[in-house]
């Protein structure tokens, strides 16, 4: 008989993590609040490519999450401003550390595929 398995996925804490930031868009949409309150069109106007229906999904989410508050001021048209929680904001300095792993590692990532895909496949019989 094996051995009990150490790692799982709904008591690791590293997928839980994951579970919250793991989006492609969640980053870009808590660096987009970083500097504080933002209205929605402006989070829209610093993130290239994402959609209005990625970046309301993206914001739920956060919010369901305690990452984000969002704040209603009744106007015509409607004001709605997001900000990081103090959860959220305790999520800065790590996803700092995340990005500065990538500038400079993710060259050797790069690298490494191209190496890899660039070997012959092996067929096992």
């Amino acid at each position: 008989m094996g051995e009990k398995p150490d790692i799982s996925l709904e008591a690791c804490s590293y997928s839980h993590v994951l579970d919250v930031i793991s989006n492609k868009w969640t980053a870009l949409v808590i660096y987009a609040m970083e500097d504080g309150t933002i209205r929605y069109g402006e989070i829209k106007k610093r993130i290239e490519g994402i959609s209005q229906k990625m970046l309301t999904q993206t914001l739920k989410q956060l919010e369901r999450d305690g990452i984000v508050r969002r704040k209603l001021t009744p106007a015509i048209p409607p004001i709605t401003e997001y900000s990081l929680t103090s959860l959220g904001e305790s999520l800065i300095p790590i996803m700092k550390m995340l990005k500065e792993w990538a500038s400079v590692h993710y060259d050797n990532v790069l690298k490494s595929r191209e190496v890899y895909e660039s070997q012959p496949v092996l067929l096992v019989e």
